[in-house]
């Protein structure tokens, strides 16, 4: 299992926490080796933790292209039918996707595709398991284009998460489960199809694994 590169900064911190925790005991009189060791314990526990977050497990997604997988790992909070006006311009399936604190952040395609839009948008920072979030909270959008769908990927920010990042470049070329980006400490990531293209195959309260649970399925004569 891999872990991803941006963990050295926080990594970093929780080192210079434990030295500053140390040295606050020492000046509080707390004795040298005590000091040291509560120190040492917050360190090792920290960095411990932002190697398990920033994890980045090898997925293996499954070949059948009629197969749509899911772009984070969690547990399904919401899914619903809206009219997505921005992008898809159509009546749209909604799969809302919680991330916890524990979960693996690395946000993979749910679909082979094109990367034909990238942004990033500001605005609030709601609990994610409010429906609100999907409107009004901080994101990144980035939509793919298929050969049989299209699939626009919000990755949210939530009041915990620092920031939400992709790894893209317009007109990348993707495969299913390749990573495209990663969540922060605890977000929602919402995945848009168009209502004609896809059967769901999931339901509300089922956890999922980035890259390799189908969570839909391409119907016949999807795009046409």
């Amino acid at each position: 299992m891999g872990v991803r590169p941006e963990v050295i900064p926080f990594v970093v911190a929780s080192i210079v926490l434990g030295i500053v925790l140390g040295i606050i005991c020492r000046v509080c009189g707390v004795k040298i080796a005590p000091s040291a060791i509560a120190g040492g314990i917050v360190a090792l526990v920290m960095t411990c933790y932002m190697l398990y977050f920033f994890r980045d497990p090898t997925r293996n997604p499954p070949t059948d292209e009629s197969l749509i997988v899911s772009g984070a790992d969690g547990v399904i909070a919401r899914i619903s039918e809206v009219q997505e006006k921005e992008f898809l311009k159509t009546d749209c399936v909604r799969i809302s996707i919680f991330l916890s604190l524990f979960s693996v952040h690395v946000n993979r395609a749910p679909i082979t595709g094109r990367v034909k839009f990238l942004g990033y948008y500001p605005g609030k920072r709601y609990f994610t398991f409010q429906e609100k979030s999907s409107e009004f909270n901080q994101h990144s959008s980035i939509l793919i284009e298929g050969k049989g769908t299209k699939c626009l990927v919000n990755q949210i920010v939530g009041p915990v998460a620092r920031r939400v990042v992709y790894w893209l470049s317009l007109d990348q070329d993707l495969n299913k489960g390749d990573s495209i980006g990663m969540m922060k400490f605890g977000s929602r990531l919402d995945m848009y199809f168009p209502k004609s293209d896809v059967s769901v195959v999931i339901k509300e309260g089922d956890h999922v694994a980035a890259g390799e649970t189908v969570i839909a399925k391409l119907r016949k004569g999807a795009g046409q």
